[in-house]
């Protein structure tokens, strides 16, 4: 007796429904491009970062009545978003990505290899005549400049991921490019910095001392963070501005929606691999 079952079609109409998560995700973003403020040489900034999203009453990671992930409408819960995770979570995260590098360049494994960078940089901050931050970016070795900038943050999206360790959030920023401020900084990060790239994404595992000039004898703060960016700004916004168009190849005209996939399931992927030491 023949037991085997013939291959079953994606739906009764032979195609799969859309992802309402994914295509969720990719609205917001796509319009917070659309709708920017135009700088001249201003990047466009599209990053997902880890950590745990708490209630600002009690302090303690929220809860909500449901059993997978969520996106969270914008400014509708009282939420604040903690990126810090402990130093063993640190640990956990660039062992699993060391490993993933190794395994990735091994002919047999079937996505492009991981590369890896090590970065030290130094982050000065400063504020304006008009109070607006900017940052002084240099390498730690050589005192190099590397950019100087001004981040406006366009809009967040909180996700919570009730069946894991942590949640996420999607931020999306322009970085403006600015002149050297005058005056002292207000603040200084430094920052060793993992950069792990794949394809036209980057996931950054950095290690921040953070000191405050204005109390200048406290120790300086240390915390652990883990990202995932797409690179390249120029392919956000060229693809973005094709984005449904009829007028260009299909291939074209869904390579927005591709790419926020791609950026979810790397952010997805991270955020799975938690495990219960992020406070640890």
């Amino acid at each position: 007796m023949n037991t085997s079952l013939p291959p079953l079609s994606l739906s009764i109409l032979g195609v799969e429904p859309l992802d309402e998560f994914i295509r969720e995700i990719a609205d917001f973003v796509h319009h917070m491009i659309v709708t920017r403020p135009i700088h001249p040489d201003a990047k466009v900034e599209v990053e997902a970062k880890l950590g745990i999203l708490k209630d600002r009453t009690s302090g303690q990671r929220m809860v909500l009545p449901v059993l997978v992930e969520t996106i969270l409408i914008p400014n509708e819960v009282d939420v604040r978003f903690e990126s810090n995770m402990s130093l063993s979570q640190h640990r956990h995260f660039n062992n699993m990505l060391n490993d993933l590098k190794r395994i990735s360049s091994q002919p047999s494994h079937p996505t492009s290899p991981l590369e890896y960078t090590h970065l030290k940089v130094i982050d000065s901050f400063y504020l304006s005549e008009d109070r607006e931050k900017i940052r002084v970016t240099r390498e730690e070795k050589t005192n190099t400049v590397v950019e100087i900038m001004r981040k406006i943050r366009l809009g967040d999206l909180n996700i919570f991921s009730p069946k894991r360790a942590v949640d996420w959030r999607i931020s999306v920023s322009l970085e403006v490019p600015v002149p050297h401020p005058v005056g002292s900084p207000t603040h200084i990060r430094r920052k060793d910095r993992i950069c792990y790239s794949h394809e036209e994404f980057s996931i950054d595992l950095t290690q921040v001392h953070s000191s405050n000039n204005t109390t200048p004898n406290a120790p300086p703060q240390i915390f652990h963070e883990l990202e995932v960016e797409i690179i390249r700004s120029g392919l956000l916004l060229s693809t973005a501005s094709k984005r449904g168009d009829p007028n260009v190849p299909e291939l074209e005209r869904n390579a927005f929606d591709e790419l926020i996939r791609s950026f979810v399931n790397n952010a997805r992927i991270l955020v799975k691999n938690a495990n219960d030491s992020w406070h640890a």
